[in-house]
């Protein structure tokens, strides 16, 4: 069964990717889908991301502080946030706010055959619905992986030198010390990937919809819960693969 899952959600991936390179280009749909994914998103993963790293300066400031090590509380949590927290948090919180909003979607388009009324029309569905969520999601997920960090880093700032009064320069001179370039790079590869995961997952599970509006919502559950724990699990793949 979950070779089956993992199966279908391949081909489904594939077949959206392929139809970003097959005429009509739905630019309009892109754009739109973009704006869905990471403009009306901005705001809770800014929210998210300040009060993550506020309380990740909080607990790990603390216990520097037991070994006269808290400048480097800036560094760990700058690392912690481009490497791991920020891309796997944010392909969470779109996951639950974006992928179960694309199940949605197409779950009800799927069970009150408007999607049978697009193939009537000749319009390819994938084409139509698919491929424009999966390029908005590979796109816009890594930015708002950027917003989180940056977020993250001044969240970590207001505790760790307004609460633990660490010296700013020693903060700011141990994050450009021992962040590295690649780190954000590993980052958002990963915010990319986890942004392909979401628009497959979400896509694939409002199309499989049946059964009216327990269906629907039944598909929406699946959506979100598929879409997380594969997150979690590509993270670890990714992460060795980087290591």
């Amino acid at each position: 069964m979950v070779l089956v899952e993992f199966g279908g959600f391949i081909v489904t991936m594939v077949q959206g990717i392929r139809a970003l390179f097959i005429r009509p280009f739905r630019i309009n749909l892109i754009f739109k889908e973009a704006e869905t994914i990471g403009v009306n998103s901005t705001f809770i993963i800014l929210l998210t991301g300040l009060f993550t790293g506020a309380v990740l300066a909080l607990q790990s400031g603390k216990a520097f502080r037991l070994f006269n090590a808290e400048g480097v509380t800036g560094a760990v949590v700058a690392l912690s946030l481009f490497r791991e927290l920020g891309p796997v948090m944010t392909g969470l919180m779109i996951a639950a706010r974006s992928g179960s909003s694309m199940a949605a979607q197409i779950g009800t388009m799927r069970v009150t055959q408007q999607i049978d009324a697009l193939e009537v029309m000749a319009v390819d569905p994938v084409s139509y619905l698919i491929a424009p969520r999966i390029i908005a999601a590979f796109v816009m997920v890594p930015l708002l992986s950027i917003i989180f960090d940056m977020m993250g880093i001044f969240g970590s700032y207001l505790v760790g030198v307004g609460m633990l009064e660490i010296n700013e320069a020693t903060f700011f001179e141990k994050i450009e010390a021992y962040v590295k370039t690649e780190d954000m790079w590993d980052g958002l590869i990963k915010a990319a990937a986890f942004g392909i995961i979401i628009a497959v997952v979400g896509c694939r599970k409002g199309f499989l919809t049946e059964g009216g509006a327990e269906g629907v919502g039944r598909a929406t559950t699946q959506a979100v819960v598929i879409a997380s724990v594969t997150i979690l699990i590509a993270d670890y793949f990714l992460t060795a693969m980087m290591f």
